[in-house]
Order: structure tokens, then sequence, then C-alpha cells
């Protein structure tokens, strides 16, 4: 049986229709691919804000002396300039890491800043070099707080993010 101009017509017709549905379905996905590349470099900048709260924390309990004489505290990045190939003096090693972490806050995270303070719960003395080699307890808590930004959605500026973490070194 011959197909009428009618049914030609109407398989023209769902041929179309199948189209402007495949269609639609591949710019959602595309949509979906965009959002899930901006969550993916949003999940990225936030591991690297926490490997970098982490390392100058341990940079920090490597050096109680430097903590103790509030060496570390103020805002980063830092231009100090310190090489300690030599070996450093507590104080000196404070000035090596406020530059490595620098350079390093620099490098991982875009417009990136960061602020260190200590207090010390009212302790009227830094500890001897023997008494930080017996390792005691730190007497006081440190806020670190990190500054980015991070991509926002097509179109829009970026977004200020911020870390805070209170910790004892």
């Amino acid at each position: 049986m011959p197909l009428s101009w009618y049914s030609r017509g109407v398989t023209l017709v769902e041929v179309l229709v199948a189209m402007l549905v495949f269609s639609l379905g591949l710019i959602g996905a595309a949509g979906l691919m965009a959002m899930a590349a901006r969550a993916n470099q949003a999940a990225y900048l936030r591991t690297q804000v926490s490997f970098l709260a982490q390392n100058m924390a341990e940079r920090m309990q490597a050096n109680l002396m430097g903590v103790w004489n509030g060496d570390y505290d103020g805002a980063y990045p830092d231009a100090s300039a310190q090489d300690c190939a030599a070996g450093c003096a507590p104080r000196q090693q404070a000035l090596y890491d406020r530059q490595r972490w620098s350079s390093q806050l620099q490098t991982f995270l875009p417009n990136a800043g960061a602020s260190i303070r200590c207090k010390h719960n009212g302790v009227a003395h830094a500890p001897t070099r023997e008494q930080v080699a017996l390792r005691p307890p730190y007497g006081g808590r440190c806020t670190m707080a990190i500054h980015w930004t991070e991509r926002a959605a097509l179109g829009a500026t970026a977004e200020p993010r911020t870390f805070s973490w209170e910790f004892q070194p």
C-alpha cells in the first residue's frame, strides 16, 4: 500500500519534534557541565585553603618560640625575606615561614589574603629554650582567616570567600 502525502508529513513532524527534544536535552546537559565545572573549581580552591591552613599551623607548631613572641601574627601575603639555608633562630624561622606561606597563598588562591592572630591568655613570659624542648602546651589560641575569590555564575562578578579557623599550635 503506497504511503499517502499525509503519512509522509506526519513522519517529518515526528522527526522534527524528536530533534527538538534531543536539542533541549543537549542544552540542559551543557548547562549541567558548566555548573559542574564551577563546582569542581570551588571544591579545588577550598581543598587548597584547607591544605594551606594546615601547613601554616604545622609550621607554627614546629616553632613555638616564634608563636610565643608573636612573630607569626599579622597580615599575609607578607614581603618578608629570610634565607634559612644555614639555620635560623626562632624569629628568623618565623620570617622564613611567613615568606614561604605568602608565596603559596598567592600561587594557589586567586586574590588571596590572610591574617593570623595569637592570644597568650595572660601568660606573663615566653618559655625558655629548655621548656620548649619539653614541648609544653602553648598557653593560648590562634585565629587564622584566609580570604580568596571564587568564580561566580556566568556573567556575575567573582564572589569573596573566607575560611576562619581557631586552633592551638
